[in-house]
């Protein structure tokens, strides 16, 4: 008989035929991976009809002996990192001030708040970092910074409001009871909370806005793809470009990778089964902040909550 309560444990076909599936699945995968390194490592011929070695011919990668490519590349990835850490600033601000507004009471200021917020997270990111730069003449990186900054806190704003709306009425109607103004309690209590339990998205969203930076290509800010796949092809030459290409393809993985590793310590972090020092609470469980049915009051004084 099955323990689970929401599926019966599949039966000797079951099991037979997904294991067939997995079997023809990494078979066709391993197929693909084949053909497209053959396709890669094949000559090829040239309008003119002179034979070009293939990818991963030697010669096609002895620039990356050459410093002053690693110099462009540092520099690529600085200009990318600078206007992602600008961006990712600006994006947590007026994220804060999106949620704020768009659960604001009155409905003068949420109603405004909405409408403004839904814009920006239907504009395209490269259209607006265009209005940005041909409207108010600004330079290529205020565009890009301002550009991200808006479209990602628009989103960034839901986030936190989901999680503000997630939390139970009792921490609320804690915060009012001891005296807090609405304004404070959902200030001094609510988001905070909302924030470390949303965080691990946010850091998800910041890796996007990461990749983004990408579309600052179109604008003529120097980021890392314009400066290795562009401007590094331009000098060293068309033959170099896949190398080129997939150096920038390894950095822009290895960043994002690790920010998207980062987002992963977090949730595991801010999961109710962790202490603050990192690791699971040995000998019984954890108590978590908020108790169904048993509203929390967090004291105004940095003390400990205590529950009623």
């Amino acid at each position: 008989m099955s323990t689970s309560v929401l599926y019966d444990a599949p039966g000797p076909k079951a099991r037979r035929m997904s294991r067939i599936s997995s079997i023809v699945g990494l078979l066709l995968i391993a197929a693909f991976v084949a053909w497209l390194v053959m396709t890669l490592a094949a000559p090829r011929i040239s309008a003119n009809g002179a034979a070009q070695p293939g990818m991963f011919d030697s010669s096609r990668w002895d620039i990356l002996n050459d410093l002053a490519l690693w110099r462009g590349v540092a520099d690529g990835v600085v200009a990318t990192l600078r206007m992602a850490a600008v961006g990712a600033v600006l994006a947590i601000v007026i994220g804060v001030l999106f949620s704020f507004g768009r659960t604001a009471l009155s409905a003068y200021i949420r109603v405004p708040t909405t409408i403004v917020l839904e814009f920006f997270r239907g504009m395209p990111v490269l259209l607006m970092m265009l209005f940005i730069l041909l409207v108010f003449s600004s330079g290529a990186y205020a565009a890009g910074v301002l550009a991200l900054g808006i479209y990602n806190g628009a989103i960034i704003g839901e986030v936190l409001r989901a999680g503000i709306a997630s939390l139970p009425r009792g921490q609320r109607e804690s915060g009012l009871a001891l005296g807090f103004t609405p304004l404070r309690t959902r200030f001094l209590i609510e988001f905070p909370q909302a924030f470390r339990q949303m965080l691990p998205i946010i850091i998800a969203q910041l890796v996007v806005l990461l990749k983004d930076t990408s579309l600052a290509y179109v604008i003529g800010y120097p980021e890392l793809l314009r400066k290795v796949v562009n401007q590094m092809s331009n000098f060293y030459g068309n033959r170099y470009f896949f190398t080129l290409f997939f150096l920038a393809l390894v950095i822009y993985l290895a960043i994002n990778l690790t920010l998207s590793w980062i987002a992963r310590v977090v949730a595991r972090r801010t999961a109710s089964g962790y202490t603050r020092k990192g690791g699971p609470k040995r000998g019984g469980p954890t108590t978590p902040l908020t108790t169904i049915g048993a509203p929390v009051v967090l004291q105004a004084d940095g003390g400990e909550a205590r529950q009623l």
